[in-house]
């Protein structure tokens, strides 16, 4: 009955046609798959389990952590389903999709005041102090350790005479359903998600890798267009990036190396390094084109260097992608720029085009389609419900877990506290006087930093100089001390 109903399913594919999938990979589930029965064994497992109060005949206050706003507003939906008589009150979704969140956070603060159940999506991660809170369901998987624990930090707070008189909260209570202290004991300090680069820093690495593998192939000569073209590109945007930004200035010997278009001509291996390593990502002043267009661009390159490198699984998954993009295109024939490409965009979804394409066919695809890129609709994936048996395969009850001693917030606030109070301190001085530090003074002056953490401290420190978004613990401390 099961692989009937998955048959049946409508999954939102009709304009790809097809059979149903036979595999849905995890990131799916409650992202945009939501299983009935799984929510509501997660809700029957916190209405059983979960602190409660007014002598256990309501649940205290509780926190849930949804993965996004569907997530949350499906988890909503299963609670009033089985207590209509709380619907809409008991549960609330907060998050910054619904109107007037900030009214509901008051209300959840509230003691006695409904809502008693918020699902938050990231807007009760940090910062909200409500001692009452006795339950914190974490319903989606955390990768970021400072993160995590400023998460659990939601239940820390002490409420006296919580569950009655003389009755005071002396512990609260997680129910993790996504693994999450498994992933923290594996990987204490979690996934480093900061060191995504960015579009603009991958657009330039593929540029500078394209240009690397063009020069080193026999056929360069028939390429030198596209050997120029690309030179070109990346000339102009190390030339636009300002010296007198302070990340530009960190970086300026390698900057000033490359304004010299004639450097381009003869680049050799160390340049290259400097270019993936130093000046991409770099800030520059060079006009930005559609988001969507560059998107498109970064895929041309990866054909291109799929080409050059013989990679044909790489270049397959891209040109079906390609092949995808062109009709639905074709559905656009109303924009002008459209229609002129629309016999290019035929030809462009037969096998044919694509057999023996080289480099330079590649950039002109490049160039026809990029600037149309913005003409297409965006599509979200189908949400889909299905009403699969879940099945509870353990529960496992954890030892009662020792906290970090202090949050962020407090961290920096003593850190702050530090540098006032210590301006006789030889690094601090120089800061405040604006003259340069030594080595020996940075190494120093973060040791005494992360000592303020504790056990902490390093993490701390770096979770703070991540949120502040500077390129060095010098830059951050001028910054606190008003230079």
């Amino acid at each position: 009955e099961e692989k009937i109903a998955w048959e049946e399913t409508d999954w939102g594919d009709e304009d790809v046609g097809g059979p149903p999938p036979g595999r849905v990979e995890a990131p799916a589930i409650n992202n945009w798959l939501f299983n009935t029965d799984t929510v509501d064994k997660v809700l029957q497992h916190l209405m059983e389990h979960g602190h409660r109060v007014e002598a256990g005949d309501r649940l205290g206050k509780t926190i849930v952590f949804a993965r996004n706003h569907r997530h949350a507003t499906f988890i909503e939906e299963r609670f009033n389903h089985h207590y209509p008589h709380h619907a809409g009150q008991f549960a609330r979704v907060i998050d910054n999709r619904v109107k007037f969140p900030e009214s509901l956070i008051d209300d959840f603060s509230e003691p006695d005041k409904a809502p008693h159940i918020a699902i938050s999506v990231d807007m009760l991660d940090t910062g909200i102090d409500v001692p009452e809170v006795l339950n914190l369901v974490f319903f989606k998987p955390v990768y970021s350790r400072i993160k995590f624990w400023q998460m659990i930090g939601r239940g820390t707070r002490l409420r006296p005479d919580v569950f009655g008189p003389d009755d005071h909260k002396t512990d609260f209570r997680v129910f993790d359903f996504c693994f999450n202290f498994d992933f923290f004991r594996e990987r204490p300090e979690g996934r480093l998600t900061g060191d995504a680069p960015s579009l603009a820093t991958r657009l330039f690495r593929a540029r500078v890798q394209l240009l690397e593998r063009l020069r080193e192939t026999p056929e360069h000569d028939a390429h030198e267009l596209l050997d120029g073209a690309l030179a070109d590109a990346l000339h102009a945007e190390v030339s636009a990036m300002n010296p007198d930004n302070f990340l530009v200035r960190l970086r300026y010997g390698d900057v000033e190396r490359f304004r010299e278009r004639e450097r381009w001509s003869r680049l050799d291996a160390d340049d290259l390094v400097a270019l993936r390593n130093s000046v991409a990502g770099l800030p520059s002043e060079l006009p930005a084109d559609h988001v969507d267009a560059r998107l498109f661009d970064l895929t041309a390159l990866r054909m291109q260097l799929a080409t050059v490198e013989g990679d044909a699984a790489a270049f397959e998954g891209h040109r079906r992608r390609v092949v995808e993009i062109a009709a639905r295109l074709e559905d656009k024939r109303e924009v002008p720029a459209v229609e002129a490409q629309l016999a290019y965009l035929a030809r462009l979804q037969e096998d044919g085009f694509w057999e023996g394409i080289d480099l330079v066919e590649l950039e002109d695809l490049r160039e026809r389609l990029r600037g149309l890129m913005p003409f297409l609709d965006k599509r979200e994936r189908r949400t889909v419900y299905t009403s699969f048996r879940d099945e509870v395969l353990g529960v496992r009850e954890e030892t009662p877990t020792e906290l970090p001693t202090m949050t962020g917030a407090q961290y920096e606030k003593k850190v702050r506290e530090y540098l006032n109070g210590h301006r006789d301190h030889v690094a601090v001085r120089r800061l405040h006087t604006n003259r340069p530090l030594t080595p020996t003074d940075l190494d120093e002056l973060e040791r005494v930093l992360a000592e303020i953490g504790g056990d902490d401290g390093e993490a701390l420190l770096s979770s703070l100089l991540e949120r502040a978004e500077v390129p060095s613990l010098g830059h951050f401390v001028r910054a606190l001390v008003g230079l």
